[in-house]
């Protein structure tokens, strides 16, 4: 989403090409599926983190421009923000030393794009939500330079026809209006991407939906927005509702929201694509000149750019990805559940998690969605956000049962031998999801360490403001030691 736009407006004659494009895209993507035209044979991984930038006083610094400048680093891009920043790591295979890989790469990024970026005055932290933003962050003019941002937030506002309306009720409750997205800049994530074939994708995508729920649980990590105390990771709530495009009339009516769970398991990749063309009109409908069908005639591979951004602008948690890559297609599943931090270990450590289930639950003769109804799994997301760690979900041949339980007693073998069927070495895997055993152990994760310190600093005279402000400078020491977060201590 972040690509240049030239575009500022959009008239309805470019709003009807764009629809029969997108159409065409679906017509084409359908022959290459049927055709096997997909790159499969040694499946790639690729992560993305999404980062806030801070200053010396542990509040949002609005400068990720001149810290990409900074950092001339092509791996570090902007996202909505003044505040944000998103590191793309280079995409590698699993097996053969790649978790390890990927951990080592995102480090040593990190480490020397930190140094760079203190030259102007900021650091790094990631975390679900920034604990320091407030409204006043959230105008307007924080959106990022590229103009692809302003115009996203200009058709949101102009689809829904009215101002935002966020209410999310938690340990606190939060109430507020905006007239812009931006709130939405407050969510910063982990996003995983496993590259499959054509076949397998749809079980990987419905393993993905149904362990969406687990992962919140065990992963929290944001607890707090705008100075509330809010959910565990509030950030699934705020992202619903930043960027919904319906009024209240539309949600009675039942239109789907742009920002999706599902509502079905499907058979085919081609299911999520076409109820994405079918369900949601295009927020930014930037049309090329390539006739895809042309293209795939000649034998060459087209790169359907209206279906991808459009695909883009629809926002599944577990998103389906189209993509070509040294002029070869490829299908990726992008998990987009996670929040990010609290450190490198840490994300590696659910991102292997992740990849081991669902790649073990892919494989089974039963798969687990031919066991249980989706609304089920849709009910485990909503139990992952709202109660974190102390999440009760369903699962099939066990019933309602704790997280932290389902995990340790089931889900880690079975994530263990995904990972070995990825390649992945005992020792490299048994080290990472040591790391999610011992979070389910200790019941700990990012979000019960972030209320415990804060309600230790109230307890001891700050108010909420300097409470939260203190806690972040705590935890960055502590992202910065890489420590895993069930080690912390509450100081």
């Amino acid at each position: 989403m972040g690509a240049e736009v030239d575009a500022t407006q959009f008239t309805r004659e470019d709003r009807k090409r764009h629809r029969a494009k997108v159409r065409k895209g679906l017509d084409v993507l359908a022959r290459m599926l049927t055709e096997s035209r997909f790159d499969f044979d040694r499946p790639m991984a690729g992560l993305e983190i999404e980062l806030n930038l801070v200053d010396d006083r542990c509040e949002p610094a609005m400068r990720n421009a001149e810290v990409l400048e900074a950092i001339a680093d092509p791996q570090f891009q902007t996202e909505l923000g003044r505040f944000n920043l998103e590191i793309n790591v280079a995409p590698r295979r699993l097996g053969e030393g790649g978790l390890s890989s990927f951990e080592e790469s995102v480090r040593k990024a990190l480490n020397d794009a930190s140094a760079k970026a203190a030259d102007v005055g900021a650091q790094f932290a990631m975390v679900g939500i920034l604990p320091t933003l407030y409204p006043e962050h959230v105008t307007e003019d924080a959106v990022s330079e590229n103009p692809r941002y302003s115009l996203l937030d200009q058709q949101i506002l102009a689809a829904r026809g009215e101002d935002l309306e966020i209410v999310i009720d938690g340990v606190e409750r939060l109430e507020m209006v905006s007239s812009t997205i931006m709130p939405e800049a407050a969510c910063t994530s982990t996003q995983v991407h496993l590259q499959v074939s054509p076949d397998d994708f749809a079980g990987y995508w419905n393993a993905a939906q149904a362990v969406a729920g687990i992962q919140l649980a065990v992963g929290a990590n944001s607890p707090y927005l705008f100075g509330h105390e809010l959910v565990p990771e509030s950030r699934i709530p705020l992202f619903e509702q930043s960027t919904d495009t319906r009024s209240d009339e539309l949600k009675a009516q039942g239109v789907r929201p742009r920002v999706w769970f599902g509502e079905r398991w499907v058979t085919s990749i081609f299911d999520l694509f076409e109820e994405n063309s079918r369900y949601f009109p295009a927020l930014l409908p930037i049309s090329s000149d390539e006739d895809p069908v042309a293209v795939l005639d000649a034998g060459g591979t087209p790169q359907l750019e209206e279906l991808r951004l459009h695909n883009g602008t629809v926002y599944r948690w577990n998103r389906p990805v189209y993509d070509v890559r040294d002029g070869m297609p490829h299908l990726r599943v992008e998990n987009r559940v996670l929040p990010a931090g609290p450190t490198v270990v840490d994300i590696m450590a659910n991102a292997a998690f992740f990849a081991g289930i669902v790649r073990a639950l892919a494989d089974e003769d039963r798969p687990v969605w031919s066991q249980m109804s989706f609304q089920a799994a849709n009910e485990n997301f909503v139990s992952g956000a709202r109660l974190g760690i102390q999440a009760e979900v369903y699962w099939p041949g066990v019933g309602e049962v704790r997280a932290t339980e389902l995990v340790v007693r089931k889900l880690l073998p079975l994530a263990a031998r995904g990972l070995q069927s990825w390649g992945v070495e005992d020792a490299e895997s048994g080290r990472l999801l040591d790391v999610i055993e011992r979070r389910c152990l200790h019941a700990a994760n990012g979000a019960t360490w972030q209320t415990a310190e804060v309600s230790r600093r109230e307890a001891a005279g700050d108010n909420r403001r300097e409470a939260l402000r203190g806690m972040l400078s705590s935890y960055l020491e502590h992202m910065h030691s890489n420590e895993p977060v069930h080690t912390w201590k509450a100081e």
